[in-house]
């Protein structure tokens, strides 16, 4: 089986460094090897996804010291001990202090590979939800963010990152309610334009008669009815990005016009003989198949080809459904603080329905969903939609996960509720300060998403 966290070895003595390594490469873990912690440190990146494994007594800096110098780098980065007989008690005392465990010399590789497997999985749920408050901040500092961390999401942001600040035009495909308007202004959002104008305009919204007008502009005078002159969307976005959507309800007499212009750059209005110079952006969305439409005569192939530079297919929300969970309590909060109202906690039944949901609206019907769940309760809500609140079995999400998810949601509301007061949460749950502290860092949940900056810190 291989293991994707990278386990790094530290230890003055070859022989023993070497033993470990070799054994722990059979059992498909991928490890690196340090015999100096200062090398080690040198190398150490926040974003290090792996467990450190550390002698104790070494004679450049010793296991303690290294500790310390680790959390103060990174407070949640796992570090096991490795202590001689008789070191117990320094051990002991330096779980105390955020080592995550121990184990004795000589090796128990069962024992050893135990460990590591836990300390791996809790490194990267941490890193996941650093990722995710990340996400959070900048979308409430006014930035779209794409909220999701499975492989279909990362690899699409993935892709829209590499292109962001490059002029190429882009066609984003996806079905009803899957975002393409929030992965238009990602891009936009997060591009050197983003100061510049977002522009959208929905192209099947717009009767015929007057969509050339919308794109275009015209001068007074140019048609009947037509009494002053309209500045068109390309115009108005120049600078920016112009977010065509449901491209694919243009009319062919339109897209002979719209052709030229994005093969040109320059937009010439109804009734004028001057041509405006465009720097911008367009991103088209569709939620058919364009080359498709294209074979059966319904869409230009050549404008199809010209818009089909960069693809970006959204996948539906039943593909990634590991996603979910995310999603629900992201739309959750921004509702619970829209209307003022707490984030009750979701039960085992109502996450497997959730899960087992179809979501044939996807992203959208989620996010209704969600603001019904914060505005009538989760009975009404799940009532609304028609999800089942039966058990089901079989769910995406194993026990762990669900407790997981669970803990996580009641320390988040608790925070939400007493505005990131520790002191108020520790009483609103019954919890020591340490232990709230430590489930905190073990789900990435930052205080300063639900402090209000003018709030007391002596409530702290």
């Amino acid at each position: 089986m291989s293991n994707t966290a990278e386990i790094w070895l530290l230890d003055d003595d070859h022989h023993v460094l070497d033993a470990l390594a070799q054994g722990l490469k059979l059992e498909g873990w991928s490890c690196r090897t340090f015999d100096k912690p200062s090398a080690l440190l040198q190398a150490l990146n926040p974003n290090f996804f792996g467990v450190i494994v550390t002698d104790l007594n070494m004679p450049e800096m010793d296991g303690l010291s290294l500790l310390q110098a680790l959390r103060a780098s990174d407070e949640d980065l796992p570090v096991i001990l490795l202590t001689g007989y008789g070191d117990i008690s320094i051990a002991v005392n330096a779980m105390q202090n955020g080592a995550y465990s121990f184990i004795e010399k000589p090796v128990n590789h069962t024992e050893l590979h135990k460990i590591l497997q836990q300390a791996g999985e809790k490194r990267q749920l941490c890193l996941e939800n650093r990722r995710l408050s990340s996400q959070l901040r900048e979308s409430r500092r006014g930035k779209v963010q794409l909220i999701g961390d499975s492989p279909a999401i990362n690899q699409m942001r993935h892709l829209l990152d590499l292109v962001l600040d490059t002029p190429a035009d882009v066609l984003i495909e996806g079905e009803t309610g899957s975002g393409k308007e929030l992965v238009a202004r990602y891009l936009h959002d997060n591009s050197l334009r983003s100061d510049q104008q977002f522009v959208a305009i929905n192209c099947g919204a717009i009767p015929e008669q007057l969509i050339e007008s919308e794109l275009f502009g015209c001068e007074a005078g140019a048609f009947t009815g037509a009494d002053k002159k309209r500045i068109g969307k390309f115009e108005f976005a120049n600078g920016g990005t112009l977010f065509l959507d449901e491209i694919e309800s243009t009319p062919l007499s339109v897209q002979v016009r719209l052709l030229r212009v994005l093969e040109e750059r320059k937009v010439t209005p109804l009734g004028s003989n001057i041509s405006i110079p465009l720097n911008i952006r367009v991103v088209a969305a569709t939620k058919t198949n364009l080359a498709q439409l294209s074979q059966q005569g319904e869409f230009r192939l050549d404008l199809y080809y010209r818009l089909n530079l960069l693809q970006v297919a959204i996948p539906p929300l039943r593909q990634r459904r590991q996603d979910i969970p995310l999603l629900f309590k992201h739309f959750a909060m921004l509702a619970a603080a829209r209307y003022h109202k707490p984030v009750l906690p979701l039960n085992q039944l109502q996450l497997d329905s959730l899960l087992s949901h179809e979501w044939q609206g996807n992203v959208r019907e989620l996010r209704n969903l969600a603001e019904r769940y914060v505005l009538l309760g989760p009975e009404a809500a799940f009532m609304q939609q028609g999800l089942p609140l039966a058990d089901t079995f079989g769910s995406a999400m194993g026990l762990s996960e669900r407790v997981a998810f669970f803990e996580q949601m009641l320390i988040e509301e608790a925070l939400s509720a007493t505005r990131g007061s520790i002191k108020l949460t520790m009483q609103a749950l019954n919890l020591p300060r340490k232990t709230l502290y430590d489930k905190m860092r073990k789900y990435g949940v930052v205080r300063s998403q639900f402090k209000d900056d003018d709030a007391v810190d002596e409530l702290n």
